[in-house]
């Protein structure tokens, strides 16, 4: 039973006291939701931004093309268009990469390859078809591509 506002019966007190419980739990949820969102990106403002659209990563030096990739954290650009049946260089840059993207695996072509910390690794690609080159980190977690156009 309630008088003037105050609660003189126990099971009032425990309908209020649960509500105000509830409330609480509902409050402390969205902080600690909202304080791990603004956690997860300020972790990620030096990583570099993905994007599904081909880059400006790809030359060709001495009859041999280059496609340039950056792997930290992924690999950027995460998709490149090259020329098929064309030699073909995969440069891979890495500066303080201690990530899975720091091991190469193209199952297509067989190749694994242990990329250094810091530093510029270039993998042969021979000649390519026509079609998708597909590669990945170590764990499978960060996909790149290769499209070869003629």
């Amino acid at each position: 039973m309630k008088d003037n506002g105050r609660i003189t019966n126990k099971s009032d007190f425990k309908t209020s006291n649960g509500m105000n419980s509830i409330a609480s739990s509902i409050l402390i949820s969205g902080l600690i939701i909202a304080g791990a969102i603004i956690l997860v990106n300020s972790n990620n403002s030096s990583r570099p931004v993905v994007t599904l659209e081909n880059a400006d990563n790809v030359s060709i030096v001495d009859g041999k093309q280059i496609i340039e990739i950056t792997a930290k954290g992924g690999y950027y650009p995460g998709v490149s268009t090259a020329k098929a049946n064309i030699q073909t260089i995969l440069r891979f840059n890495t500066n303080g990469t201690f990530d899975c993207s720091s091991f190469v695996r193209i199952p297509k072509l067989n190749i694994t390859e242990y990329l250094p910390q810091s530093g510029i690794t270039d993998v042969d690609l021979g000649t390519q078809p026509v079609g998708l080159l597909q590669g990945t980190c170590g764990m499978g977690m960060y996909p790149f591509e290769v499209d070869f156009l003629l």
